[in-house]
């Protein structure tokens, strides 16, 4: 019988700063704020995913993609498996709108739906949908979106 090994998926954060409790979408949006690149905000369309402790403390922020002028890829698996393996229980997913609007298009709502069904399967909270600019927010929690 042969020995066979395989190799460990890893997904790590450093865990250097202060503790951040997120209690509102303004502090999810200035946590974001923080943590993106504001000379390219208006130039391509990132998402990012803020992953939360049972307390509401931010495990880690993760680059989930970086697009286009008009789109990003929000991969519910990747989301997910994050999720499970850094022990959330909360997840924030933001994104931008080169164009600085911040009202969700039709692409916007699908993915919110169908993440906050996913992550139901698996007893994680879709905590908000941020759709972000450099000056304001829109959040789907705060609408009553979710």
């Amino acid at each position: 019988m042969q020995d066979h090994q395989v190799s460990e998926i890893q997904v790590s954060y450093s865990p250097n700063i202060i503790e951040t409790i997120i209690s509102t979408s303004e502090s999810s949006y200035m946590l974001a704020l923080n943590n993106w690149n504001l000379d390219t905000i208006e130039m391509c369309e990132e998402a990012k995913v803020l992953f939360l402790n049972n307390a509401l403390k931010v495990i880690g922020i993760y680059n989930l993609s970086k697009g286009g002028i008009s789109s990003s890829v929000v991969d519910i698996r990747l989301i997910l498996s994050i999720a499970l393996k850094s022990i959330s229980t909360h997840i924030i997913l933001i994104h931008n709108h080169p164009s600085t609007s911040l009202a969700p298009s039709k692409a916007d709502m699908d993915i919110t739906s169908k993440l906050k069904l996913a992550c139901g399967f698996l007893e994680i909270k879709l905590l908000d949908h941020l759709i972000i600019n450099k000056e304001s927010y829109y959040s789907f929690a705060d609408e009553g979106l979710l």
